[in-house]
């Protein structure tokens, strides 16, 4: 295997085990409690259910490389929404009320990594 492509396989098993524990733990913590915080920041509480199936459901295929170039926008949508109505008043490293965006900025450019990459080069290759 190509060393590019060991390194493209690490970073994308990462991103997907990210983003499937992320959504995990929304149901770990109880759905319906994660609803209820979305609600209480003025967004609808059905999102919750959707950000983690989007989590969870994409964190598996990205692990597995499937679907990567889909998967890779949706997980796009979701950190700029956590960016753009949580986390962007406390700063790109935060402050003494919460957590700066930077992971969830990483998270989405690796993200983006994976929808303009072209797709030979994500694939494992054996020499033959």
């Amino acid at each position: 295997m190509k060393q590019q492509s060991i390194a493209i396989l690490v970073l994308r098993v990462m991103l997907g085990i990210s983003f499937l524990t992320h959504g995990i733990s929304k149901f770990q913590g109880g759905i319906d409690q994660t609803a209820a915080w979305f609600d209480s920041i003025g967004i609808p509480g059905a999102m919750a259910y959707i950000v983690a199936v989007v989590e969870i459901v994409g964190g598996l295929m990205m692990i597995f490389g499937i679907a990567v170039k889909y998967v890779g926008p949706a997980f796009v949508v979701v950190m700029l929404g956590a960016i753009f109505t949580v986390k962007k008043d406390f700063g790109f490293l935060g402050n003494d009320n919460g957590s700066g965006y930077e992971l969830e900025l990483v998270l989405a450019v690796i993200s983006l990594f994976f929808v303009l990459i072209p797709k030979e080069f994500a694939k494992i290759r054996s020499k033959s």
